[in-house]
């Protein structure tokens, strides 16, 4: 009975292990998009275009423009052309996590910064 749950267990792990989420980045490269963050217990929604290196943000009723630089097909920078603040000049890395056929779930920091965020962006055209 020990042996068996022995190689159960091995089975299930060696078969998690294994597992890749899916990971088709190349769809998400442009568009239109909305992403929905918890902000002090609030619900906040900022939508973006991004095409042709250019992303657009749109946030409670402001717009601001970055350059978006590919690293690979799933990872990109991101740095704002007209920042407000020292904090604004800080380019952002940006990963594609896992996809589905209209969200990809990201992971970003501040380049250089060890801290990383999470966040789920849906394709809305």
């Amino acid at each position: 009975m020990v042996k068996n749950s022995f190689y159960f267990l091995f089975s299930v792990i060696l078969f998690v292990s294994c597992y890749q989420p899916e990971r088709n980045c190349t769809q998400f490269k442009e568009g239109e998009f909305s992403f929905t963050s918890l902000v002090n217990g609030e619900e906040l929604t900022t939508t973006f275009i991004r095409k042709n290196g250019i992303e657009i943000d749109y946030f409670q009723g402001k717009s601001d423009t970055s350059s978006v630089r590919w690293i690979n097909d799933c990872e990109y920078i991101v740095k704002k052309l007209n920042p407000n603040n020292m904090a604004e000049e800080k380019s952002v890395h940006m990963k594609i996590l896992s996809t589905t056929d209209d969200t990809y779930t990201f992971e970003y920091n501040i380049v250089g910064d060890k801290k990383k965020s999470r966040g789920t962006a849906t394709k809305t055209n």
